[in-house]
């Protein structure tokens, strides 16, 4: 029998699965980045990077730098529940690269209690501004 821990692993490692599937949405060249948030079990919004609506669907420029104005998953999941009923209070939000600064100050004023993630950013500030902000931080191995 599955303690709870491993449950929740178990939970943990599908949905983080279903980040990465969602993130072959994005039309970025660059990166491509799935975010789900999750509460009671009931995927209550996703995103992708992206540019915002009404844009066209290209996020580099002409030097392959990724635009200014493109919305980063983390962003468009937490935006997404804005326009609806849902409350991403307590929820945890999984995602497939660990957010930036940006994304970080959005999680913790979304009242997102948990982030899990499987590919490590290059700048580790945003998981330290969450860690400080008492979010738990798991990171998932996707080989594993």
């Amino acid at each position: 029998m599955e303690t709870p821990e491993e449950k929740q692993l178990t939970l943990d490692k599908r949905y983080i699965r279903m980040a990465s599937i969602w993130a072959e949405n994005s039309y970025c060249q660059r990166r491509k980045v799935g975010a789900l948030i999750v509460k009671d079990k009931m995927i209550i919004s996703d995103g992708y990077n992206g540019t915002p609506s009404g844009f066209e669907n290209i996020c580099e420029d002409e030097h392959g730098l990724t635009k200014p104005y493109v919305l980063h998953a983390e962003a468009n999941a937490i935006t997404k529940i804005a326009r609806s009923n849902n409350s991403s209070n307590n929820a945890t939000m999984y995602v497939t690269t660990s957010p930036c600064i940006e994304c970080a100050k959005l999680i913790i004023q979304a009242g997102i209690k948990r982030v899990v993630y499987s590919e490590k950013y290059r700048l580790e500030d945003g998981l330290d501004l969450l860690r400080k902000a008492n979010i738990e931080v798991v990171y998932i191995n996707p080989n594993d």
